[in-house]
């Protein structure tokens, strides 16, 4: 059983219309993945990361900076143009050089079939010190540098309409995190303000100070769309999930399931929007309507009575059909077709600043929120094994996997590898992104079932709960 699944996930890895093996990435132990942030206010930009010449054109070389991966993933010239292959579609993980990323996390992802011209996700894990900070009285403290606090961070953002905005916030987000967190100094017992409570702020203003930043440099850095972001901050003991978007994080914990996440999409925040609508019916322009219906009216029908449900209604009820019922609705379609204004179909996020309404001027961005939701974890009241999980996936992996698919993944990857192997965690990423992708034949990416593999962007972090991870 143990071959059986190493060589299998090795060959689909390296195989499956993908091309030749890369070569051996640089080792990691030269590159620090922990750096102490810098001020937010002061961004480095992107570096062209797929070894451009001093010699070579301007255009040249922003051409080559405008496709990255994340840093961890330390990808040669060669492996960076396999990234971007998606004809290939090869898997990409951290090389196996020793040097792993934090708690042995496990991570892998796979460009998309053709829906855009880059992969437009993007990836962070680091740990970040929070210097200069008093202990809190009566809390334990994590391990630090000189009096500051660390905490360990991971984050995935799916990028939309370009990838400017999920490159920004792979960079930056953290940093917000860790100027937020500074307040944490101040913080003093009071039964109204937990600790907790506090940790939920920060992060949550993070993403806020993370959005009105891209709002001010949209245009001089070229932070083109939007993106979801998924982050994970573990400390003092906790783990918080914070998601704005469709993207999911679920616990796999001695076989059970524990969502961590849900998605934030037209049809889950439907009740929100149609309440915005209706308060501020200046941003519906005189060209949408807050109400939904089962369909489209038709000018024939005016005077008749349809169904319909508004901000205040899970249900369904009839009105009469008057003239600005005729107007295009503000939430329409199903499923993954839901859109905002016919444009959008995630309705948390980073960045789209810019999104307008198509052959319009109308601005969307007042309906979508940067605000995440932030679900928390107590570490310390269970008992975890080696074998207990967080999976972090984009919308990618979850398009054609179900939670129930994903916990046999975990269950039949990780049995194949002893408790103490550090590589079991990257293999079952690796076997997460192969079964959402498929295999190439004549029709398409098939998944066994013949099915339509995700033909999406697809990232993945596998986040060990205990075994070698060194999180105490």
């Amino acid at each position: 059983m143990l071959n059986r699944v190493r060589s299998a996930v090795a060959h689909l890895v390296s195989s499956g219309g993908a091309p030749p093996p890369r070569p051996k990435s640089p080792d990691l132990s030269n590159a620090p993945s922990a750096q102490p942030a810098v001020p937010p206010e002061a961004p480095r930009s992107p570096p062209a990361r797929a070894g451009s010449g001093s010699s070579a054109p301007a255009k040249t070389v922003e051409a080559r900076a405008s496709f990255s991966r994340p840093t961890f993933l330390q990808l040669s010239p060669g492996g960076l143009r396999r990234a971007d292959d998606h004809a290939g579609r090869a898997v990409q993980s951290p090389p196996d050089t020793g040097r792993r990323l934090p708690w042995s996390t496990g991570y892998a992802e796979v460009i998309n079939a053709g829906k855009s011209r880059h992969n437009e996700d993007q990836a962070c894990c680091e740990v970040v010190y929070v210097e200069g900070r008093r202990s809190v009285s009566g809390v334990p403290r994590e391990p630090s540098r000189g009096q500051g606090l660390c905490f360990y961070y991971w984050g995935l953002f799916d990028g939309h309409a370009g990838g400017g905005a999920a490159e920004m916030a792979s960079r930056l987000l953290h940093r917000h995190i860790r100027e937020q967190l500074k307040d944490l100094s101040c913080w003093s017992s009071q039964k109204e303000v937990t600790h907790e409570s506090l940790v939920v702020g920060a992060i949550e203003n993070a993403f806020q100070f993370m959005d009105e930043q891209m709002a001010r440099e949209r245009r001089g850095h070229q932070v083109e769309g939007g993106c979801c972001a998924l982050v994970v901050v573990y400390l003092l003991g906790k783990v918080y999930v914070a998601n704005a978007g469709d993207s999911r994080a679920i616990i796999v914990r001695n076989g059970e399931i524990i969502p961590m996440s849900r998605e934030f999409t037209p049809e889950t925040e439907r009740q929100r929007l149609q309440l915005l609508g209706f308060l501020k019916p200046e941003l519906l322009g005189g060209e949408f309507t807050h109400l939904e219906f089962p369909r489209r009216i038709q000018p024939k029908e005016l005077g008749q009575r349809m169904l319909y449900r508004d901000q205040n209604m899970t249900g369904w009820a009839y009105k009469k059909i008057e003239l600005e019922d005729l107007r295009f609705p503000l939430v329409c379609g199903e499923g993954k077709k839901a859109r905002v204004m016919a444009t959008i179909g995630v309705t948390r996020g980073l960045g789209d600043h810019n999104l307008k309404v198509c052959s319009s001027t109308l601005p969307i961005k007042p309906f979508l929120s940067c605000f995440p939701e932030v679900r928390v974890y107590d570490l310390t009241q269970y008992e975890h094994c080696p074998d207990d999980v967080l999976v972090l996936g984009t919308d990618g992996l979850w398009d054609v996997t179900s939670d129930c698919e994903v916990a046999a993944t975990v269950d039949r990857v990780l049995s194949a590898y002893e408790p103490n192997d550090p590589g079991r965690y990257t293999a079952l990423a690796q076997a997460l992104v192969l079964g959402a992708r498929g295999t190439p034949r004549d029709r398409g990416w098939r998944l066994p079932n013949n099915k339509l593999g995700s033909g999406d962007d697809i990232s993945v972090f596998v986040i060990p709960l205990g075994g070698p991870g060194s999180y105490s």
